[in-house]
Parts: structure tokens; C-alpha cells; sequence
């Protein structure tokens, strides 16, 4: 089992804004300093990865939302899905799905199909050079071990498992979840 302590003898920064943050909020008087710190910390790690993958797949001409799009195709039964599956399975809004598409298919890397049973739904469908990309951007995101490089395998299964398990809504906002498993109110 990781020990989170292992980590406390990595270089500080300058200023610890974090440890700031954490004096303040004692200083006066709130509750909630270790769910605030733990949110802080996810929100700014996450600010950081983000930046980090997305300077990999600029030479791709992709982002990280088109290359989990492009990703989520590549690993469907078919190589495509409806646009609304796309937005459920990333858990974000159809807008956003729409422009991701619009994106991946001016750059020829999906297009989008009628759906053959439903005429009401559209499809959207990888392509030969969508395939490809996907496949380069992967090999270039292991490289650098998806911005977590100096993290041994152990920090990284610990991190991706405690977030994991954090209950969702399905518009991925975190929910109460009593211990019946039923999502409270």
C-alpha cells in the first residue's frame, strides 16, 4: 500500500499556496480545510496534466477532449457511435460533443454517418486517418506517461483509484451515496 508521506521530501515550490491557503482558512475559523486543500490540489493537478497533454497532441492537431472522442471510436464494436453515446460516455454536454466532431471531421479523422435503423440519429465514424492519429497520439502520450512521469506506478494506481471512487451523477457532478447505494438527494 502507498504511503502518502513518501511524497513529502519532493522539492517545494517557492510558495506554497496550498500550505497558504490552509493557514487562512484555520486562521478564520472555516471547517472544511481538508476537503478544501484535497479539491485544491485535484483542481490544480488537473489544470497542470491538462496543459501537459495537450502540448503532446498539438503536434496532432488534437486536443485532449478530440483524442478521448477519437479513443472512445477507436474502441467501439464499430468505429462509430452516436453523437449523444459520445457526450453520455465523456460526461459532457452536446455542444460540446457537436464541436468536437465538427473538429475531427474537418481534419478528417471522423465523419459523420446517418444512423441505419434510427433516421432521427447521427453517427459519428472514425476514419482511416483518425485511426492512425489516435494511434501516434497514444504512443506519444505513454511517453511521457500521460504528464505523470516521476510518479512510481503504485502513487499513480492509488490517485486514479481514490478519484475513481468518488460517486457520480450522470453529469458527473459527485453525489451523496448512502450506504444502500441509492444516490440521496
Amino acid at each position: 500500500m502507498f504511503d502518502v508521506s513518501e511524497l513529502t521530501d519532493r522539492p517545494a515550490s517557492p510558495f506554497d499556496a496550498i500550505g497558504e491557503a490552509r493557514r487562512q482558512w484555520v486562521a478564520h475559523g472555516w471547517e472544511g480545510v481538508e476537503a478544501m486543500s484535497a479539491a485544491t490540489v485535484i483542481t490544480h493537478a488537473h489544470q497542470r496534466l491538462l496543459r501537459v497533454i495537450n502540448q503532446t497532441l498539438t503536434p496532432f492537431g488534437l486536443s485532449f477532449s478530440r483524442y478521448e472522442a477519437l479513443v472512445l471510436l477507436q474502441f467501439s464494436r464499430t468505429g462509430a457511435l452516436p453523437l449523444g453515446k459520445i457526450g453520455a460516455r465523456l460526461v459532457v454536454h452536446p455542444t460540446s460533443v457537436t464541436n468536437t466532431v465538427d473538429r475531427l471531421e474537418r481534419d478528417g479523422y471522423v465523419r459523420r454517418i446517418p444512423h441505419p435503423e434510427d433516421r432521427r440519429t447521427v453517427l459519428a465514424e472514425i476514419t482511416p486517418a483518425g485511426r492512425e492519429v489516435v494511434l501516434a497520439a497514444t504512443d506519444a502520450l505513454v511517453q511521457i506517461q500521460f504528464g505523470l512521469p516521476d510518479l512510481p506506478d503504485e502513487v499513480v494506481e492509488w490517485l486514479w483509484r481514490g478519484i475513481a471512487a468518488l460517486p457520480r451523477t450522470g453529469d458527473g457532478v459527485t453525489a451523496a451515496i448512502d450506504d444502500s447505494g441509492v444516490q440521496g438527494a
